[in-house]
């Protein structure tokens, strides 16, 4: 099966438009590509000197001290046409380089590539409504003040929930923590704004599962990781194959008695933890909810790689499709990706770009994408067939350090600034 493009979904008749035109043969489009190949940035319309562009990026941020290691991938056309390592693991737990194999905390990118996804196929499939209340679908969630919060309310993040607490000092487990946040109070009036919220997608998760009638894990390896062959992708890494989550009421941190060398030598160290697990985060996740949550959840806890997620960025441009494999309706994709409410960047589930995004200056108004706490992040551009994947490990060994954020500006400009076959154009960003 051969699939088109995304871009021509979402872009139909718009100026430059037009999946697939490289400088290697002016006005003639590349043959449609239904899988990911590697290839020079000169055959899909990019400079011959990105790599060299973007290596140069890269060690000024790994030596400015922007993370201890990173990964970055990008791809254009269907296309893999940069993907390298740079910095070390850690310099004493780990140090050598990263490759594309390498396991990274995703952090909030389990939104989108977990959750939000699960999401999409259950509403392809009928059984997930947008607009029902989430107590039609999650019972416990009673409180009167919380009566009003549909499904798409804690996609768009305007559900009214504040943005976090700690309920891992007292609480273990998905339905502990659905009764916690019925009973806190509200943030604001949902539906009058638009504020982040994990807990939005905590419930989400939890929605997965009572539809799906398993874990999120599972669904998702049965539905998506499985059928795309992406061998990576997962939550609780240390778990044994097809563990999942940790037993009720237990931690993440049990699964540390499962670590070998072998193991670990994969996964990216993250924050030298001082007030909950006490020691440095290594093959557990490093948020500290998802790790009282048992490791799976739906805010945070998925572990992945580039040659993964390069896989998974692709089928998003092919419309929901990669190899043969259909995932989501091409519409569905496109209602979900587009920025939902003016005032907010929000799409469903996913970003938009906005002033001082991780997404720069020139990702075109269509794209999507979303970061990590932990220092990843995934970018995608439909109008340009363009993916930009940076993964690193930027909160080892504090969170203090947000020098991620000068990095990957200034890795999404250098790779628009790239395209020779489109303008250059400075988006009046919302």
């Amino acid at each position: 099966m051969r699939v088109r493009g995304l871009v021509l979904v979402l872009c139909a008749g718009a100026a430059g438009c037009a999946a697939g035109v490289g400088a290697g043969a002016p006005g003639r489009p590349l043959p449609a590509l239904s899988t990911l190949e590697r290839a020079a940035p000169l055959a899909v319309g990019m400079s011959p000197r990105l790599e060299a562009t973007l290596d140069s990026i890269m060690r000024a941020g790994i030596a400015g001290g922007a993370a201890p290691g990173a990964e970055l991938a990008v791809g254009r056309y269907g296309r893999l046409v940069y993907e390298k390592g740079f910095g070390v693991l850690d310099t004493a737990l780990a140090p050598h380089v990263p490759n594309d194999s390498t396991l990274w905390d995703m952090a909030s990118v389990t939104k989108v590539v977990g959750t939000t996804t699960a999401a999409m196929i259950l509403e392809d499939e009928g059984k997930l409504v947008l607009d029902r209340p989430v107590h039609d679908y999650l019972p416990e969630f009673n409180a009167p003040d919380k009566a009003g919060i549909t499904v798409r309310m804690l996609l768009e993040h305007r559900g009214g929930l504040e943005a976090f607490a700690p309920l891992w000092r007292t609480t273990r487990g998905h339905e502990a923590y659905l009764r916690e946040i019925n009973t806190r109070p509200l943030a604001y009036t949902p539906g009058d704004s638009s504020i982040y919220s994990d807990w939005d997608f905590v419930l989400t998760g939890i929605i997965v599962e009572r539809l799906t009638g398993m874990s999120e894990d599972r669904f998702l390896q049965e539905r998506v990781w499985g059928p795309l062959g992406m061998k990576d992708t997962q939550w609780n890494p240390l778990a044994p194959p097809g563990g999942g989550a940790t037993p009720p009421d237990t931690d993440c941190t049990a699964l540390l008695s499962r670590a070998t060398p072998q193991r670990l030598a994969r996964i990216a160290p993250t924050e030298v933890d001082t007030v909950y697990r006490h020691r440095h985060i290594w093959g557990i996740v490093h948020d500290e909810n998802a790790c009282a949550l048992g490791g799976v959840a739906g805010h945070a806890g998925l572990f992945s790689s580039t040659r993964d997620l390069s896989v998974f960025a692709q089928m998003l441009l092919n419309g929901g499709a990669y190899g043969g494999v259909r995932l989501i309706r091409p519409t569905t994709l496109a209602r979900w990706t587009a920025q939902q409410n003016r005032g907010s960047s929000r799409a469903i589930g996913w970003d938009t770009p906005s002033a001082g995004s991780s997404a720069g200056h020139y990702f075109s108004p269509r794209s999507f994408g979303h970061t990590g706490f932990t220092g990843t992040s995934i970018w995608v551009d439909p109008q340009r067939g363009l993916f930009v994947i940076l993964l690193s490990n930027r909160v080892d060994p504090t969170r203090a350090n947000m020098r991620i954020g000068r990095l990957r500006t200034a890795v999404a400009d250098a790779v628009q600034a790239s395209i020779l076959d489109a303008p250059l154009i400075q988006w009046r960003q919302r």
